[in-house]
């Protein structure tokens, strides 16, 4: 693709570090705020310019649930009865800590306009862990 066609395309492709590349709707990865300064085209950056974001420090694993977060926060935007995306316990610290970086913990949840990081079910009782955020750190 040419570089001036990559800042008009409708998709963009995050590439992790070991190799996996996911090609997503531009317009769904725009809720993290470090994927969209990237791809500003003012910041005269080469993701802005190729369309192409690579995250040294996230795995293909890590990376295709942000993608899947990026999909379920689009298509849920506009609803008030949000249904819990399931995530693997095992995956929480690193989703924490990409999210984090991404900048998708400052978010309001669609839903209830809480601030949290809402990549994580709401209540521990529905059997996944819930991480909540405040000026201290996660609770």
């Amino acid at each position: 693709m040419a570089e001036s066609d990559a800042s008009a395309s409708k998709y963009v492709t995050l590439a992790s570090c070991d190799g996996f590349e996911f090609v997503v709707l531009r317009e769904a990865v725009l809720v993290s705020s470090a994927i969209k300064g990237m791809l500003d085209p003012k910041s005269q950056f080469t993701e802005a310019r190729t369309g192409r974001c690579y995250f040294e420090e996230i795995n293909g694993i890590v990376l295709e649930k942000i993608v899947e977060y990026c999909q379920y926060w689009y298509k849920y935007k506009e609803s008030v009865n949000v249904p819990d995306m399931d995530v693997p316990v095992e995956l929480c610290l690193e989703l924490l800590q990409a999210a984090d970086f991404l900048g998708l913990d400052r978010k309001a949840s669609p839903s209830t306009q809480t601030h949290h990081y809402y990549l994580f079910s709401k209540t521990p009782e529905e059997g996944f862990i819930a991480l909540t955020y405040n000026d201290v750190g996660p609770t």
